[in-house]
């Protein structure tokens, strides 16, 4: 389990430089976001998991053109975070989003 901590604070380190680099709104921080939610979600911290998914797909719909891939994953993440916790209905409506695009 040290290694993930250590892939975690890696993760979050680099996601610091690239905010930094790029700015917070920018597709690049949302792919690392999402990334470490991903991360988070495999070690089972949802709640801390839920938030960056929740931001990276904010990210992705505000900087990149509707119907974009990018939008596509992350709210097929988030859709999975909330169905492994048991959130169906939420779920639901993001799988279809992202099926649509």
């Amino acid at each position: 389990m040290q290694y993930l901590e250590r892939l975690i604070e890696k993760l979050k380190e680099q996601l610091r430089e690239k905010e930094q680099h790029y700015g917070r709104n920018h597709p690049e921080v949302a792919t690392d976001l999402n990334n470490l939610a991903l991360l988070l979600e495999s070690t089972v911290r949802y709640e801390e998991a839920e938030p960056l998914y929740r931001e990276a797909l904010a990210i992705r719909q505000q900087a990149l053109p509707a119907g974009h891939p990018d939008i596509a994953t992350s709210l097929n993440n988030l859709a999975g975070l909330l169905y492994t916790t048991g959130r169906y209905e939420e779920a639901e409506p993001l799988y279809r989003e992202a099926l649509a695009i």
